[in-house]
Protein backbone atom coordinates (compact mmCIF):
# COMPACT_ATOMS: atom_id res chain seq x y z
CA UNK A 1 0.00 0.00 0.00
CA UNK A 2 2.87 2.35 0.83
CA UNK A 3 4.34 1.70 -2.64
CA UNK A 4 1.09 2.75 -4.31
CA UNK A 5 0.88 5.83 -2.10
CA UNK A 6 4.44 6.82 -3.00
CA UNK A 7 3.76 6.22 -6.70
CA UNK A 8 0.63 8.36 -6.54
CA UNK A 9 2.51 11.09 -4.70
CA UNK A 10 5.25 11.03 -7.32
CA UNK A 11 2.75 11.43 -10.16
CA UNK A 12 1.11 14.34 -8.35
CA UNK A 13 4.51 15.91 -7.63
CA UNK A 14 5.75 15.81 -11.23
CA UNK A 15 2.38 17.12 -12.44
CA UNK A 16 2.68 20.06 -10.05
CA UNK A 17 6.29 20.61 -11.14
CA UNK A 18 5.44 20.69 -14.84
CA UNK A 19 1.92 22.12 -15.03
CA UNK A 20 1.92 24.07 -11.78
CA UNK A 21 5.39 25.63 -11.95
CA UNK A 22 7.19 25.23 -15.26
CA UNK A 23 4.57 25.62 -17.98
CA UNK A 24 2.70 28.64 -16.55
CA UNK A 25 6.04 30.46 -16.22
CA UNK A 26 7.93 29.45 -19.37
CA UNK A 27 5.40 28.02 -21.89
CA UNK A 28 7.64 25.53 -23.72
CA UNK A 29 5.39 22.66 -24.77
CA UNK A 30 8.27 20.49 -26.03
CA UNK A 31 9.87 20.46 -22.59
CA UNK A 32 6.60 19.40 -20.98
CA UNK A 33 6.89 16.17 -22.96
CA UNK A 34 10.58 15.86 -22.10
CA UNK A 35 10.08 16.36 -18.36
CA UNK A 36 7.30 13.78 -18.14
CA UNK A 37 9.29 11.31 -20.26
CA UNK A 38 12.40 11.68 -18.12
CA UNK A 39 10.43 11.38 -14.90
CA UNK A 40 8.35 8.35 -15.85
CA UNK A 41 11.30 6.64 -17.54
CA UNK A 42 13.52 7.05 -14.48
CA UNK A 43 10.69 5.94 -12.20
CA UNK A 44 10.04 2.79 -14.24
CA UNK A 45 13.68 1.74 -14.61
CA UNK A 46 14.59 2.50 -10.99
CA UNK A 47 11.55 0.63 -9.69
CA UNK A 48 12.31 -2.38 -11.89
CA UNK A 49 15.89 -2.55 -10.64
CA UNK A 50 14.80 -2.06 -7.03
CA UNK A 51 12.31 -4.91 -7.16
CA UNK A 52 14.85 -7.19 -8.85
CA UNK A 53 17.12 -6.82 -5.79
CA UNK A 54 20.19 -6.14 -7.89
CA UNK A 55 21.48 -3.51 -5.46
CA UNK A 56 22.18 -1.06 -8.25
CA UNK A 57 19.81 1.71 -7.19
CA UNK A 58 22.52 4.15 -6.13
CA UNK A 59 24.62 3.41 -9.19
CA UNK A 60 21.59 3.91 -11.39
CA UNK A 61 20.87 7.29 -9.85
CA UNK A 62 24.44 8.48 -10.33
CA UNK A 63 24.49 7.17 -13.91
CA UNK A 64 21.25 8.97 -14.78
CA UNK A 65 22.53 12.23 -13.34
CA UNK A 66 25.72 11.75 -15.37
CA UNK A 67 23.78 11.15 -18.59
CA UNK A 68 21.70 14.27 -18.10
CA UNK A 69 24.84 16.25 -17.34
CA UNK A 70 26.29 15.16 -20.68
CA UNK A 71 23.04 16.06 -22.46
CA UNK A 72 23.10 19.48 -20.81
CA UNK A 73 26.73 20.12 -21.77
CA UNK A 74 26.08 19.22 -25.41
CA UNK A 75 22.85 21.18 -25.69
CA UNK A 76 22.58 24.72 -27.03
CA UNK A 77 18.81 25.00 -26.59
CA UNK A 78 18.36 24.69 -22.82
CA UNK A 79 18.64 27.59 -20.42
CA UNK A 80 19.90 27.01 -16.89
CA UNK A 81 16.42 27.12 -15.33
CA UNK A 82 15.24 24.46 -17.81
CA UNK A 83 18.14 22.22 -16.79
CA UNK A 84 17.09 22.69 -13.16
CA UNK A 85 13.61 21.40 -14.02
CA UNK A 86 15.18 18.41 -15.77
CA UNK A 87 17.11 17.44 -12.65
CA UNK A 88 14.05 18.04 -10.48
CA UNK A 89 11.96 15.71 -12.65
CA UNK A 90 14.72 13.11 -12.49
CA UNK A 91 15.05 13.43 -8.71
CA UNK A 92 11.29 13.03 -8.24
CA UNK A 93 11.39 9.86 -10.32
CA UNK A 94 14.17 8.41 -8.19
CA UNK A 95 12.41 9.32 -4.95
CA UNK A 96 9.24 7.66 -6.22
CA UNK A 97 11.09 4.38 -6.77
CA UNK A 98 13.23 4.25 -3.62
CA UNK A 99 12.60 1.85 -0.76
CA UNK A 100 9.34 2.85 0.92
CA UNK A 101 10.56 2.05 4.45
CA UNK A 102 10.69 5.82 5.01
CA UNK A 103 7.55 6.89 3.15
CA UNK A 104 7.22 10.23 4.92
CA UNK A 105 10.85 11.09 4.29
CA UNK A 106 10.40 10.51 0.56
CA UNK A 107 7.23 12.59 0.54
CA UNK A 108 8.98 15.37 2.45
CA UNK A 109 11.88 15.38 -0.03
CA UNK A 110 9.45 15.58 -2.95
CA UNK A 111 7.74 18.50 -1.29
CA UNK A 112 11.10 20.15 -0.64
CA UNK A 113 11.99 19.97 -4.33
CA UNK A 114 8.70 21.60 -5.31
CA UNK A 115 9.00 24.35 -2.70
CA UNK A 116 12.58 25.17 -3.67
CA UNK A 117 11.73 25.34 -7.38
CA UNK A 118 8.67 27.50 -6.67
CA UNK A 119 10.85 29.98 -4.76
CA UNK A 120 14.04 30.13 -6.80
CA UNK A 121 12.27 30.26 -10.19
CA UNK A 122 10.05 33.15 -9.12
CA UNK A 123 10.39 36.18 -11.38
CA UNK A 124 10.35 38.47 -8.35
CA UNK A 125 13.48 36.84 -6.91
CA UNK A 126 16.51 38.99 -7.85
CA UNK A 127 14.32 40.64 -10.48
CA UNK A 128 16.71 43.58 -10.93
CA UNK A 129 19.53 41.32 -12.10
CA UNK A 130 19.46 40.34 -15.77
CA UNK A 131 21.60 38.78 -18.46
CA UNK A 132 21.52 39.36 -22.21
CA UNK A 133 23.64 38.63 -25.24
CA UNK A 134 23.69 41.90 -27.19
CA UNK A 135 24.97 42.75 -30.67
CA UNK A 136 26.41 46.28 -30.93
CA UNK A 137 26.56 47.98 -34.33
CA UNK A 138 30.23 48.88 -33.92
CA UNK A 139 33.48 47.07 -33.13
CA UNK A 140 34.42 47.97 -29.55
CA UNK A 141 37.76 46.61 -28.38
CA UNK A 142 38.32 48.65 -25.22
CA UNK A 143 36.65 47.24 -22.10
CA UNK A 144 35.89 50.59 -20.46
CA UNK A 145 34.35 51.94 -23.66
CA UNK A 146 32.33 48.75 -24.02
CA UNK A 147 30.91 49.06 -20.49
CA UNK A 148 30.09 52.73 -21.05
CA UNK A 149 28.23 51.96 -24.30
CA UNK A 150 26.27 49.17 -22.65
CA UNK A 151 25.26 51.28 -19.66
CA UNK A 152 24.01 54.01 -21.99
CA UNK A 153 22.05 51.47 -24.03
CA UNK A 154 20.54 49.62 -21.08
CA UNK A 155 20.15 52.53 -18.68
CA UNK A 156 21.57 50.28 -15.98
CA UNK A 157 24.71 49.46 -14.02
CA UNK A 158 26.74 46.78 -15.82
CA UNK A 159 28.31 44.21 -13.50
CA UNK A 160 30.00 42.12 -16.16
CA UNK A 161 30.60 42.42 -19.91
CA UNK A 162 32.29 39.50 -21.66
CA UNK A 163 33.27 39.79 -25.30
CA UNK A 164 32.04 36.87 -27.39
CA UNK A 165 32.99 38.09 -30.86
CA UNK A 166 34.39 41.21 -32.53
CA UNK A 167 33.82 41.58 -36.28
CA UNK A 168 36.07 44.33 -37.65
CA UNK A 169 34.88 43.75 -41.22
CA UNK A 170 31.16 44.14 -40.51
CA UNK A 171 31.80 46.53 -37.60
CA UNK A 172 29.91 44.67 -34.86
CA UNK A 173 30.50 43.36 -31.34
CA UNK A 174 28.73 40.48 -29.61
CA UNK A 175 28.85 40.71 -25.83
CA UNK A 176 27.42 38.75 -22.90
CA UNK A 177 26.34 41.36 -20.35
CA UNK A 178 25.12 41.03 -16.76
CA UNK A 179 23.45 44.13 -15.34
CA UNK A 180 21.09 45.43 -12.65
CA UNK A 181 18.55 48.19 -12.14
CA UNK A 182 17.37 48.53 -15.73
CA UNK A 183 13.97 50.04 -16.43
CA UNK A 184 14.52 49.89 -20.19
CA UNK A 185 14.84 46.84 -22.36
CA UNK A 186 17.87 46.34 -24.62
CA UNK A 187 17.38 46.85 -28.32
CA UNK A 188 17.01 43.54 -30.23
CA UNK A 189 18.67 41.25 -27.66
CA UNK A 190 19.97 37.92 -28.93
CA UNK A 191 19.32 34.77 -26.92
CA UNK A 192 22.23 32.40 -26.21
CA UNK A 193 20.58 29.64 -28.27
CA UNK A 194 20.05 31.92 -31.26
CA UNK A 195 23.62 33.21 -31.07
CA UNK A 196 25.04 29.67 -30.93
CA UNK A 197 22.89 28.61 -33.88
CA UNK A 198 24.25 31.42 -36.08
CA UNK A 199 27.92 31.24 -35.14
Amino acid sequence: MSELALLGAEVVAVTVLVFGLYFPRHRRRDLVVAYFSVNIGVLAVADALRTSNTGTGLGLGLALFGVLSIIRLRSTELDQHEVAYFFSALALGLLGALDTASLWRNLALMGLILVVMAIVDNQRLLARYRQQIIVLDSAVTHQDELVRRLEELLGAHVHSARLLRIDLINDSTVVDVRYAGSSRRPVAPVSPAAYAAHR
